[in-house]
């Protein structure tokens, strides 16, 4: 049993089977989490096919999870399931637009956290793929997703590896603190103080400090701006991820 406490992610997996019946309980559970509308605004492509992971694998970097993994959930934001219902009953859909597109995700993704949480407390293993959204119109066609569907998260899912004799166990991450994020009445913006006070303790951490010396880097902010998240491949992406949203009926 796992609580959010000691939560980590699992990229190794067992040969044991995720069974339909368990994923279909985790998936009705997660289904009573909050929804706009009651609408549900979204759905899940389950994939277990060799074939099928090795097509999804480049659009996800080649990160081995992928193939590896007894099964990987892709959620998408669905506005079309809705859209087609609505059709059906004499209704006219005005959904084909910006906004119905971030109510679809929001809905996915907190269907996607609840599930994760479900998951942990059943002591399955996985991994969140932020991939998804970087080359979706990949992930599109292999999982031939119609107009008003689109990617928005990806989760590789099995039982924990066991790794030398026992259950993965890899060190928990760090987290800002409270104070860092929560803002009393209204938006208080970031001094240099404050960065100093937030960040310094992240900064120091000897995983981090090793983490820029094997990037050459003098900060660790350097690390993320030049290297991991730069500022032409966010754009580039960005432009993708408009193009996807237009061609999928969004925009």
């Amino acid at each position: 049993m796992k609580n959010l406490e000691t939560r980590r992610t699992i990229r190794q997996y067992s040969d044991r089977e995720v069974s339909d019946d368990l994923l279909r309980r985790l998936f009705a559970l997660a289904s009573r989490t909050q929804t706009m509308g009651n609408l549900q605004l979204y759905s899940v492509v389950v994939t277990r096919s060799a074939e099928q992971k090795a097509a999804l694998a480049p659009a996800h970097f080649n990160q081995p999870m992928v193939t590896q993994a007894p099964v990987v959930l892709t959620i998408c934001a669905d506005y079309r399931r809705t859209t087609q219902w609505a059709r059906c009953r004499k209704a006219d859909p005005g959904y084909d637009n910006f906004l119905s597109y971030q109510n679809a995700a929001t809905d996915a993704l907190l269907f996607t956290q609840t599930l994760c949480c479900l998951m942990d407390e059943e002591g399955l293993g996985y991994c969140f793929l932020g991939t998804t959204v970087y080359q979706p119109q990949q992930i599109i066609d292999i999982l031939q997703l119609p107009k008003l569907v689109m990617p928005v998260a990806t989760l590789t899912v099995g039982w924990p590896a066991a790794v030398e004799g026992d259950l993965q166990s890899p060190p928990l991450t760090d987290r800002l603190s409270v104070e860092s994020f929560v803002h009393q009445e209204a938006y208080h913006d970031y001094t240099p103080e404050d960065i100093d006070r937030y960040y310094t303790a992240k900064e120091q951490l000897p995983e981090n400090q090793h983490f820029c010396e094997l990037n050459h880097k003098e900060t660790l902010a350097q690390v993320y701006t030049d290297i991991r998240y730069t500022r032409s491949d966010n754009e580039a992406m960005s432009q993708t991820l408009l193009d996807t949203l237009k061609r999928q009926g969004f925009l």
